[in-house]
């Protein structure tokens, strides 16, 4: 169950991506919410699969969305990157829950 998560993350990754390089031509932001979000999606097989390491690679996907917006909504305050990392925070708070289950069985 714990993939749905990350699929959700890919899509809101691709489509936030999408969304900066609309508003702002930002070819980055394209390049990169699409890159985070093909990480999310491998990761949500991965999970589904229960295959090694999904939900490490959601945490560092996580961990990526979260430090590269994070500056940029604090910078900027606009809508785009403040959910961004919010969701980002979010999501490594409950992928490090998950791989901390993973490692002690908790």
């Amino acid at each position: 169950m714990s993939h749905h998560p990350s699929y959700s993350m890919a899509a809101l990754c691709a489509v936030g991506g999408a969304i900066g390089y609309v508003k702002g031509r930002s070819l980055p932001s394209l390049v990169a919410g699409m890159g985070i979000g093909a990480v999310y999606w491998y990761a949500g097989q991965r999970i589904q699969k229960n295959q090694d390491y999904g939900h490490d690679l959601a945490l560092a996907a996580s961990s990526l969305l979260l430090f590269a917006m994070g500056p940029k909504a604090l910078r900027t305050r606009a809508p785009v990157p403040v959910v961004m990392s919010t969701l980002g925070t979010a999501s490594a708070a409950y992928y490090s829950k998950k791989v901390y289950e993973d490692r002690f069985g908790v």
